[in-house]
């Protein structure tokens, strides 16, 4: 196992452990507003610090990027590795007791994500990735889906709730594709929508309007397990989060040349 990979697993558990002792008490859980359909808990902060605290015992000199936190560098970090972490990914889901959530943390080094871990802490699922050698999930190896027609995948999508202003784009890629699926799902969890891709549960995932760490991890996931990430045009440049696109090959293709 590639080194930052072992820590950022166990990092992934220790916030895991933070979530599901709070699940436990939710009427204790606080709740605030950061933006229009975008939620904060005190949980979401304390499952950050417990990650970035652990990442820091071994290595105090790196960078983080949190979506709670913002981004941690200094004159004495060690800039070329930054830590891009999501605590709850799906945090409307984990404040009303749905049972749909994860944690995302991805290492990125010079410019590239090397490591990625998705952690189910409801159902104990591990997703792990290092660059150039594979996906697992609990230690077993897993592969994006066979589908090759369209018509035969089921989908992942999500709305763009951040990004209004996306969403008559939205809806007409979701016109031409939808008639073309078998069925499309909305979970709520982008992080856990792109290992579902990467375990072959879902053939491919689409959305627009996605921050860098809702994704990163989640990306390395897919194309470890070998499927394709770009965004909605192809272009492989999709850390803005405009939009993305995971699949497997066949798919991929499938889809982009529906949406032309």
């Amino acid at each position: 196992m590639h080194p930052l990979q072992t820590i950022a697993v166990r990092a992934a558990r220790a916030a895991g452990d933070t979530i599901m002792r709070a699940t436990e008490n939710m009427d204790k859980v606080k709740t605030d507003v950061k933006g229009r359909n975008d939620f904060v808990t005190d949980i979401d902060k304390r499952a950050e610090e417990r990650i970035i605290e652990t990442i820091q015992k071994t290595h105090p000199n790196h960078a983080f990027l949190g979506e709670e936190s913002g981004e941690h560098l200094s004159e004495n970090s060690d800039n070329d590795v930054v830590w891009i972490i999501d605590p709850i990914d799906g945090t409307t889901n984990f404040i009303r007791g749905m049972p749909h959530f994860c944690v995302s943390i991805a290492a990125q080094v010079k410019g590239k994500i090397e490591v990625a871990v998705v952690y189910d802490p409801v159902r104990e699922e591990l997703f792990t990735a290092s660059r150039g050698n594979g996906a697992q999930l609990n230690g077993k190896r897993i592969r994006v889906s066979q589908a090759r027609e369209l018509q035969q995948t089921l989908l992942a999508t999500g709305f763009p709730f951040r990004s209004v202003e996306q969403f008559d784009e939205y809806m007409t890629a979701f016109s031409k594709l939808y008639p073309k699926c078998s069925d499309m799902r909305r979970a709520g969890s982008a992080a856990l929508d792109l290992a579902y891709v990467a375990a072959g549960r879902f053939d491919g995932f689409w959305e627009y309007g996605l921050k860098w760490w809702d994704i990163a991890a989640g990306s390395l996931l897919v194309s470890e397990a070998g499927g394709i990430v770009s965004d909605l045009k192809g272009n492989p440049n999709f850390k803005n989060g405009e939009s993305i696109l995971a699949a497997n090959p066949k798919i991929f293709k499938a889809i982009l040349n529906t949406l032309k």
